[in-house]
Parts: structure tokens; sequence; C-alpha cells
């Protein structure tokens, strides 16, 4: 009798490389589930190609399962450029749809440097081991599709609420007490990132940090302004733990980051709310790499690894970054300078499957 458990899993291909590496990820998440449970996938049409059938990127009724029937959603890269709405914006990406539509209010993106994934920086990526966390329904993303204007100036308004601030920041702490502390120090510790010298929304978004701080006494509390972060995860990495700030900032500073690291192929992304949360890679759709068999299913494969532990598969999940990691330490995975991976993305996933049970 066959008593493992089983999961729902809603799968989002999407667009460019995103099938797949999508097929990349299930195949590791396949690897690392077996003997322990069961996975039960349903693919969901969504993304550019989709708007371009029917008009819309994702429907209400994907929407709507995607909120009440997975137990997660592991979704590849979305978006192709010349895909656009008549108002000039990207129409096949969904971070407005979903993120919303599931209030999934925190961004998390894990920034980890692994042995010979390779970095611009000159001690490498040794010592980078921190989170991003990013609001993802607030800010200046919640003008998406409102900004009002003509054809001499537009505006975009920002907006930030007591209750989203708090539950991102409070997200953040609880966070930082399920790691170890920064790589210099050890030192739990939780930087807000803002530009509370220059606007208000800022400076309230600081003021609700500061109350939600107090009642974290083991957690360091730390300041940065936005423009200081990006030079210090440049030139300081192993002083970061967490990071929280607004969506903006969070989508800005998460890319220079991810350069730090090998690149946005390197890095995966959580979508987290109370109901419902769905997995993804930080990196777009890459439609000039699609059908070559050279993409980076790294941040893929890690996304899958975050929806793992998410469900509370944490043996799995640490067995698929453990892989990742042993494959580009060896070189059995190694990336060209552009990003591609040499040998080609069904051979890297070979490479990590292997690892799987070593």
């Amino acid at each position: 009798m066959n008593s493992a458990r089983t999961y729902d899993i809603g799968l989002v291909p999407g667009d460019g490389v995103g099938p797949e590496v999508v097929d990349s990820a299930v195949a590791v998440l396949r690897a690392a589930a077996a003997g322990s449970f069961e996975l039960r996938l349903t693919t969901e049409d969504a993304g550019a190609n989709t708007y371009r059938r029917t008009g819309t990127a994702m429907d209400e009724d994907t929407v709507s399962r995607i909120r009440s029937r997975y137990d997660g959603v592991l979704k590849g890269p979305v978006g192709l450029p010349e895909v656009r709405h008549p108002d000039g914006t990207e129409a096949g990406v969904l971070g407005g749809i979903l993120r919303s539509g599931l209030d999934a209010y925190a961004n998390v993106r894990p920034v980890r440097g692994l042995p010979g994934a390779g970095s611009p920086l000159r001690d490498g990526a040794a010592g980078i081991d921190y989170v991003i966390v990013r609001e993802n329904t607030e800010g200046l993303y919640l003008s998406r599709g409102l900004g009002v204007g003509n054809d001499r100036a537009v505006s975009d308004q920002l907006m930030m609420t007591r209750q989203g601030i708090e539950r991102i920041v409070r997200f953040a702490f609880e966070l930082a007490r399920q790691r170890g502390g920064a790589p210099a120090d050890g030192v739990r510790r939780v930087t807000c990132v803002d530009k509370s010298n220059v606007l208000r929304s800022y400076a309230f978004f600081r003021s609700v940090f500061d109350e939600v701080a107090a009642e974290y006494p083991d957690v360091e509390r730390d300041y940065r302004y936005a423009d200081a972060a990006g030079h210090d995860l440049i030139t300081e990495p192993g002083h970061f733990d967490v990071l929280v700030m607004e969506n903006f900032l969070g989508d800005v500073l998460s890319d220079v980051a991810a350069a730090t690291v090998g690149g946005l192929g390197m890095c995966p992304a959580g979508n987290v709310g109370r109901a419902a949360a769905y997995f993804e890679p930080v990196h777009g759709s890459a439609p000039d790499l699609a059908g070559t068999d050279r993409a980076n299913p790294a941040a893929q494969i890690l996304a899958a690894a975050l929806m793992a532990e998410h469900l509370g598969e944490h043996r799995a999940a640490a067995r698929m970054r453990a892989a990742v990691e042993s494959a580009f330490a060896d070189e059995a995975i190694r990336l060209l300078p552009s990003g591609a991976v040499e040998g080609g993305l069904r051979a890297a996933t070979r490479a990590v499957v292997d690892r799987i049970g070593a």
C-alpha cells in the first residue's frame, strides 16, 4: 500500500526558455521526491503566447485554481519583448495578475554564492548568503496600468499602507530568526532599505519598520538608503542577512545582487501569501535561447527547491540545493560569459539529477 504524501502542483511553463527550464526543474524535483512524496502535476496556460491567443495573460479561472486547488505552483519565466499592451507595457507578464490575485505579498529572493558559479567581484562570491524580502503588492508597482498622463507628462503614484509594511517587515524578522545570521559576523540582522531622506512614503516605511523591529530584540535592525545598499551589496555583501524593502527597490536591487553570484540564472524567488504561493526564477524568458538547449536551469531548479521547502519537504529541498552546488563546484556545470551553460541545459539537468542521491 502506497502511503507516500502526494502534492498537487500547478505548472506554468511560460514563454521562451520557460518550458525547457521548468521540465529541468521537474526532473530534479522528482528525483529528490523519490521514495518520500509524489507529485500530481497540472499544466496551466499563461504568458505572452496566451495573451496573443486570448487577449489576457492569465484568465480569472486559472487564477482561481492557483488560489484554491494547488499545494504549490512552479512558474517559468513569462513575457516576450514584442508582446505589449497599447500603452507600451509588457502584456505577457503575470506579476500584477498573480501577486495581487493571490495576495502573495512577500517576494523572497535568496542570494547565495556557489563555488564555481563565477562572480565579477574581486574576491568572488564566497561569503554571500542573504535574502532580499521585497514587498510585492504595494509601492510604485501598485500603479501598474493606472498611470495618468498625456504627450507632455506622465505620473505614476507610489503608495504604501501601514498594514502592507507591517506584514512584510514582520515576515523579514521571522525569516531572520530562522537563519544563522550574516556570513561576516553571524549576527541575525534585518536591513531596512529605503529613500527616507527624500520621500515621505519611504520615511513612513522606515517608521513602521522601527515599530515592528521593537518586537524582535533578538534580531539586529540595520538601515541603508537604496543607493548605498546597491554599493554595499557589492563591497561588503557578507554584512547582510535579510533585507526588506518596497516593491520597486526590491526589483532593482535583486538584479544587482544576482550579478554578484553569477547572474540572473542563479537566483530563484518565492511569492508567498497567507493562502497561496508560487515559485519562479528571477530571470526573463530569454527568447533568443529558446530551443537551443543552452539556458541555465539553476534558478528554476532552486525555485523548485523553495517550493519543496514551502511544502515542508525540507530534506528534498536541501538535497536539491546540495546537488546544484556540487554540480557547479566540480565544474559539471560551467557558465559561459553569456550566462548560458557549456554543454547544454539537458546535460546540466543530468548533472544535478545524478548528484541527488550522491
